[in-house]
């Protein structure tokens, strides 16, 4: 006998269905949505009145997860490596040569265009037709199993149709530019934090706990591959059968003949990106034909058969509305460019750096101007000049400031020097930033001492100066007595505190904040003076003497530390507890060799490979020279590699580093 309630819930699982798919994959929307709605409502209510006829794939259980407490990992059986990159048409003529070398020169070779989402990437793994898990990418090894959160995606089928028993498939989740807009619209309107990239909004979604959260982002899902099995003969043809899966289809995906018409097609692509209404910030090349994939087979980092290419710096036009100067920890200002918001390389910006005074006049930008914008290597937003020609009449050269804008104070210029400083040591904006810098990862690295948290604490005078972070233990009570701190966030912050007492000396140095002492500089005093106690007794003969440390830096710390105010703050660290670790040397492997490591490092990090060569007895160096002994290139190397290569310098893998280590691996 027939049961009325199952045939009704069948029938309108297909039809939401059917219209999901009109409506997220093919933009063609057939009923209105409070149509859709209500079809959607019926379900849940016979749903949740019949559980007998609950089903993991009804459209309903897109959002009907509960909250989770948090991911379990997943192993990824196959791992999700990284592509090498290529940044000009000679880079892809060169990929496109060694392939050729591997392959034979008479072999014909297509390759496939695929645009390079910036997003997520995710894997999808099906047991017979359903989905069964969804892991991010994590390490390439090891992700997140956010399952519940990317059934919320309606690109994503729970269900598949004539697809093999077994499948993993890879793609990339986005959120969509013009859902960015609207998402953010909602989210301003309700006074919470807007986001600030499509790419991160897209990320966090996938790790919030609560699927409902993730629902709210109208996520959407792109697929690239399939793996561990082979769906066709060409890669273009496995896409094709991924669609007849039920995934989006690739409309954007190009076959091209030769490496000359791939490098066309992605100049017709550049052209177009600003109109897209996804965000990519490249084009991925792969070669078409299977057969051929397995005769290159991989590298350590990635398929030999496959680059990609990364566009330049995205710009755009905005106004500037004025010019402001912000005080760092030195004291230096810096003029900054107040903008109107835009969207450029991938982000909203509405404020960029002008670095100087010097740059702000060769610049000649000024208030009402509208201006050329761009993200320096796609990261920092910068001005890159004023449109002239709309230059409103009447717009004045900006003024350098004669007094401190936080404190008042008359600001000072060395003689030689470009850079306008605070001399007052008191500027709250110094304070700040100086303790924000001292606690920051790449220093002390003590967590939960924040930016608001490091504010609030000199306005009530619990902070005063670095060393006194090491008596905010003794002022415990009184803290837990604070607004939003609580108990447990107090006893964590104190630990951290306490535990950032015994960081490598290299990074206590670099905390302090010397003018003209980066992360580099600050190894080298390290290994030169082996404690803070020597250190504060260098002559100016010893500081000039450090390798790579010229003159002009050497006087620049010698005055540093012979500053009595200066001299203090160090000696209280050290009567405070702060006790550095000092790294010993485990032999000479090394002695006389220089190391650079550039691309993204996926075995180790840069500061484990820098310390590892130093223990060895040799050096690290951040760019590439004839005195350069070997590249250590992991994936995404650029510049440095194609350096090397024209210098001559020998270049190894991850591995091929790790195997010269005793034991072949970093201790």
């Amino acid at each position: 006998m027939s049961d009325p309630i199952l045939e009704r819930i069948t029938q309108l699982r297909a039809e939401i269905e059917a219209h999901n798919v009109r409506y997220y994959q093919q933009d063609a929307p057939t009923i209105s949505d409070a149509e859709f709605d209500q079809m959607f409502r019926e379900l849940q209510d016979l749903e949740a009145a019949h559980p007998e006829h609950a089903s993991p794939d009804s459209p309903t259980q897109r959002v009907g997860a509960p909250a989770l407490a948090g991911f379990a990992t997943h192993t990824h059986r196959f791992p999700m490596r990284s592509l090498d990159n290529a940044f000009d048409v000679a880079e892809l003529r060169e990929f496109d040569a060694r392939l050729r070398r591997l392959l034979g020169e008479d072999t014909a070779i297509e390759y496939l265009v695929e645009l390079k989402f910036d997003g997520a990437s995710i894997s999808l793994i099906y047991d017979d037709g359903r989905l069964a898990l969804a892991a991010t990418r994590g390490d390439g090894t090891t992700g997140e199993a956010v399952t519940a959160n990317i059934k919320t995606i309606y690109d994503v089928p729970l269900k598949l149709m004539g697809a093999p028993k077994s499948l993993e498939v890879r793609g990339e989740v986005v959120m969509r530019k013009s859902v960015f807009a609207q998402v953010n619209d909602v989210r301003g309107s309700q006074g919470q934090p807007l986001f600030v990239n499509p790419r991160n909004a897209a990320s966090g979604g996938l790790r919030q706990l609560d699927p409902a959260e993730t629902a709210k982002r109208k996520l959407s899902f792109y697929p690239y591959g399939a793996v561990g099995i082979e769906l066709s003969t060409t890669q273009s043809g496995a896409l094709e059968k991924l669609a007849e899966f039920g995934f989006p289809a690739r409309p954007d995906i190009r076959r091209c003949a030769s490496i000359e018409e791939v490098w066309r097609e992605i100049e017709a692509i550049g052209a177009a990106r600003p109109t897209m209404d996804v965000g990519i910030d490249g084009v991925v090349i792969k070669v078409n034909e299977i057969a051929l994939q397995q005769e290159l087979g991989d590298t350590a980092r990635g398929p030999r058969w496959a680059i990609a290419y990364k566009f330049p710096a995205e710009q755009a036009t905005t106004k500037l509305n004025r010019v402001f100067w912000q005080v760092g920890r030195t004291g230096t200002l810096t003029p900054v460019a107040d903008l109107e918001p835009v969207f450029v390389g991938g982000v909203t910006v509405s404020r960029a750096t002008l670095h100087n005074l010097e740059d702000l006049r060769r610049k000649d930008v000024r208030a009402g101007d509208t201006v050329i914008v761009q993200r320096a290597g796609d990261v920092i937003p910068e001005v890159v000049g004023p449109v002239l020609a709309a230059r409103p009449e009447g717009a004045e050269e900006v003024e350098a400031p004669t007094v401190c804008p936080e404190c008042g104070t008359p600001v000072v210029t060395a003689e030689g020097l470009i850079a306008i400083r605070c001399p007052n040591r008191a500027c709250p904006a110094q304070q700040v930033s100086q303790l924000l810098h001292f606690a920051s990862r790449g220093a002390m690295d003590i967590e939960g001492l924040g930016e608001k948290q490091i504010a609030r604490f000199l306005e009530l005078g619990f902070l005063t100066d670095i060393p006194s972070i090491y008596t905010l233990a003794e002022r415990a009570e009184e803290l837990v007595q604070l607004d939003r701190m609580g108990e447990q966030s107090i006893k964590k912050l104190l630990a951290a505190i306490e535990e950032s007492k015994v960081r490598p000396l290299h990074r206590v140095i670099s905390g302090l904040g010397i003018p003209s002492v980066g992360t580099q500089t600050a190894r080298d005093l390290a290994d030169t003076f082996m404690s803070l106690e020597n250190l504060l007794e260098a002559e100016m003969e010893e500081l000039d003497d450090v390798r790579d440390i010229g003159t002009r830096t050497a006087n620049e710390i010698y005055n540093w530390l012979r500053d009595p105010d200066n001299a203090k703050l160090v000696r209280q660290l050290v009567e405070r507890g702060v006790t550095p670790i000092v790294a010993e040397r485990a032999g000479d492997q090394f002695a006389g060799q220089t190391f650079v490591f550039t691309g993204k490092l996926e075995k180790f990090t840069r500061e484990e490979a820098t310390e590892a060569v130093k223990r060895l007895g040799g050096q690290a160096a951040g760019s590439v020279s004839k005195n350069t002994t070997y590249v250590v290139a992991g994936p995404g190397a650029g510049s440095k590699l194609a350096k090397a290569t024209e210098l001559g310098v020998a270049v190894l893998s991850e591995d091929e580093f790790l195997a010269m280590l005793p034991g072949g691996a970093i201790a």
